[in-house]
């Protein structure tokens, strides 16, 4: 049997509720009387929207549960003129990146260089001609990719860039990342491997196995400057890519003779 005191206690709340709207109805017969037949809207709310959330719930379109997804413009609007650190003070141009949005291979360097802060795009230098020449190696165009950098603003003297320049600027590239949600990410040299790793292990022992970026699997490899500088390196890069190439699901270029071994090289 249940407890009196409790159906008393469930009894209540009814019993207030009805009390105040009979209070408010009586208030508004009153008021049509006196000749009132409308009320002013405030100029402002009465509840700020968060006292509303907790009185009405959420609006609708967080109850999906959905994550909101930038995009990249959106992201690039955000940064606009950057002057988050002092590179801001000394580039030519702020290189975003450049490349398909819904791109399934994201290639992610360091920073600009010269050729690219002249031009505003990223790897167009010598190392970017290398780094089409693979891409097209593994049966792609440079436009299938999408292609950005750590830092969106060219060090002085190409310096490493500063810790202070990486915490403001490197966000914009997970944005970036996030945004376009690729099946694969390839980490181009030491300085980004080391970056997005979190990791101070030399690039020639991270490189070979994949990792995880964000639940993205991530493959570091030299970068392409370093293969200009030792052309014994494009071997080692190129079993990397054919790795890449094997966990995405793409298919060995063919060769002069018919062949699709994925030995061919850049």
């Amino acid at each position: 049997m249940q407890n009196s005191g409790n159906v008393k206690e469930a009894v209540q709340p009814a019993e207030e509720a009805e009390s105040v709207l009979a209070s408010v109805r009586a208030y508004l017969v009153d008021l049509q009387e006196s000749g009132i037949d409308e009320l002013p809207l405030a100029a402002s709310p009465l509840v700020s929207a968060a006292e509303r959330d907790m009185l009405l719930g959420p609006p609708p379109e967080l109850l999906s549960g959905e994550e909101i997804v930038e995009t990249l413009d959106s992201i690039r609007s955000d940064l606009g003129d950057c002057h988050r650190c002092q590179l801001g003070a000394t580039r030519t141009s702020l290189v975003f990146g450049v490349g398909n949005p819904n791109a399934r291979l994201v290639f992610v360097g360091e920073g600009p260089g010269r050729d690219e802060d002249l031009q505003g795009e990223p790897f167009v230098g010598e190392a970017g001609k290398l780094l089409t020449r693979i891409i097209e190696a593994m049966g792609l165009k440079r436009s299938d990719v999408y292609i950005c950098n750590v830092i969106k603003c060219r060090p002085p003297q190409n310096r490493d860039p500063l810790p202070s320049e990486i915490e403001a600027c490197s966000s914009f590239m997970l944005r970036q990342v996030k945004a376009i949600n690729p099946l694969m990410i390839v980490a181009l040299g030491k300085f980004a491997a080391q970056t997005l790793l979190a990791a101070k292990t030399p690039i020639s022992k991270l490189r070979g196995t994949f990792h995880d970026y964000h639940g993205i699997p991530l493959m570091p490899t030299f970068h392409p400057a370093a293969l200009l500088r030792d052309p014994a390196l494009k071997r080692e890069v190129w079993e990397d890519m054919k790795q890449v190439m094997k966990k995405m699901g793409i298919e060995p270029p063919l060769q002069k003779g018919g062949a699709s071994d994925g030995s061919t090289k850049p």
